[in-house]
């Protein structure tokens, strides 16, 4: 309490030096008595608020401090408890290990009587061998050697005849599974997916109003004729049909641009070349514009996104492109589909089986413009815009050209021949058809050596089972590119044709 003391003397200190003050200021103040008494009564005061005060502060800190103790102690418990709670489980897991301890030990005591009968078997059985062996020496009058060559060897032979009996056996299941297999996904692919197909020409026939018309088509000495051929690359035909002028391209693209103009001109009424290059070249950019929405609906309708605006320009290309009269657009999203719901069967990437599908025939939209066939410009298009390796593989091996490297080519492969192959989806002369693969046979008939000819899958493929007793494997393979050369030089035919030679081997056995 020394603190207290101090400061109450400096209060009674500060009071006295007031009253001093005052007294020095003159004699117009209270008396001394009352001066002092009142400075007395103040101290008392201040005196008693100041001990109030640190009372009061004491409080305040006893309080604190009770309840920064009483926390501690919560905190105590806490911990004794969680100590507690691990103390039991330490408890419990030493119980656990020792019983396993125990069931270890009893197991490895079971193990050890188990080899100790196993070691007591095995020496009897050596010695049962042993004297077995001594019985047919004496009974053979053979060597151990010579007994065991003899043994090894018919031992080896039965077990080639078992393993190749087998392997044989293996194999046929295998095939037939994998043929049962692969027709029930392209079966149900076929079924889940079913579109409309049309078929195209490579001619267009325009109606006219009037005959008169015709005459200013062809104008003043066949000038507006000749000018609208040389802007369109189109041949116009205007004969004596009434009410019809023909315009004829192999180029699909070119043909509808000239078909449109030439609707326009008659429209329009005024025919002259400079009219002519007018309407065509307006009719050229809005023919690209309809381009790119034909590639985008195609995208979409096949569910293929994020491809660059070359490749969907291409795309849209293929709406006027037909093969066999089949528009390879809708043939390319028919594949597309077909395509992505066998990969999603097989438990594949069903957009990236649906990419190489919708993207595999690309080709065709640039092989007037770059050497090579379809599959090989469709990859280096693929490739040049950035596709990943199974889209650009997919479309360089839809025909079975190279050896695929990835499943999707075998599914794009497949639902490429589905399409193609499918009722009405190809429309072919039957006599041209039947011609075809009759040539395409005799062509094969005439090398040595040739037993049987099939032309299959639409004249696309010739297999050629030769004789194995005059043709090797190196000839079969000579002969091979020279029938391919054979069938380029002397026949005309759309695509490519696959020669196949086989020759073979059959060893057969019979049991009685």
């Amino acid at each position: 309490m020394d603190w207290i003391g101090a400061g109450v003397a400096g209060g009674v200190g500060l009071l006295i030096g007031l009253f001093f003050e005052r007294m020095r200021l003159g004699p117009a103040y209270r008396t001394k008595d009352q001066l002092i008494h009142e400075a007395k009564v103040e101290a008392d005061n201040l005196r008693k608020t100041r001990e109030l005060e640190i009372k009061e502060d004491l409080l305040k800190r006893k309080d604190d401090l009770n309840k920064e103790l009483n926390k501690t102690r919560e905190e105590l418990r806490d911990f004794e408890r969680k100590l507690d709670k691990r103390e039991a489980g330490l408890s419990e897991l030493d119980n656990q290990i020792k019983a396993k301890e125990k069931m270890l030990q009893t197991t490895q005591n079971r193990l050890a009587e188990k080899a100790k009968s196993a070691e007591a078997h095995e020496r009897e059985l050596e010695k049962l061998l042993k004297q077995e062996q001594e019985e047919l020496y004496k009974i053979s009058s053979l060597s151990k050697e010579q007994a065991a060559d003899r043994l090894m060897t018919r031992l080896g032979h039965e077990l080639r005849a078992e393993a190749g009996s087998q392997i044989l056996k293996k194999e046929q299941e295998l095939k037939e599974n994998s043929e049962r297999m692969a027709r029930e996904i392209i079966g149900m692919a076929i079924q889940r997916y079913a579109s409309t197909h049309t078929s195209e020409t490579t001619v267009s026939t325009i109606d006219i109003p009037s005959d008169e018309v015709k005459g200013r088509i062809i104008g003043r000495e066949g000038r507006n004729i000749r000018a609208f051929e040389q802007a369109t690359g189109v041949d116009v035909i205007v004969d004596d049909t009434p009410g019809v002028v023909v315009v004829t391209a192999f180029d699909a693209v070119r043909r509808e641009v000239a078909r449109q103009s030439l609707n326009k001109l008659i429209q329009d009424g005024r025919i002259h070349p400079q009219k002519i290059e007018e309407i065509v070249r307006e009719t050229q950019k809005e023919m690209d514009q309809t381009i790119i929405r034909s590639g985008r609906s195609g995208a979409e309708e096949a569910g293929v996104a994020n491809l660059h605006e070359k490749l969907i320009q291409l795309m849209g290309r293929l709406s006027y492109r037909v093969s066999y009269s089949q528009n390879v657009l809708r043939h390319s999203i028919e594949v597309a589909y077909l395509t992505g719901m066998m990969a999603e069967q097989l438990g594949l990437d069903g957009n990236l089986a649906r990419r190489c599908g919708f993207l595999h025939d690309i080709g065709k939209a640039a092989d007037h413009e770059m050497e090579g066939g379809h599959p090989a410009i469709g990859a280096e298009l693929l490739k040049r815009y950035g596709e990943g390796p199974e889209v650009v593989h997919a479309a360089l091996g839809h025909h079975d050209d190279i050896r695929p490297e990835y499943i999707y080519t075998v599914l794009t492969a497949a639902a490429d021949a589905c399409s193609a192959a499918r009722p009405g989806a190809r429309r072919e002369s039957l006599d041209r058809y039947i011609r075809r693969l009759e040539d395409l046979e005799a062509i094969a008939y005439g090398f040595p050596g040739v037993d049987q000819v099939y032309a299959v899958q639409a004249g696309r493929e010739v297999r050629v089972i030769v004789d194995p007793k005059s043709i090797n494997d190196r000839e079969a393979a000579k002969l091979a590119r020279d029938i391919a050369q054979s069938i380029e030089d002397q026949l005309t035919y759309p695509g490519e044709v696959k020669v196949v030679v086989m020759r073979e081997t059959r060893a057969m056995g019979v049991a009685k």
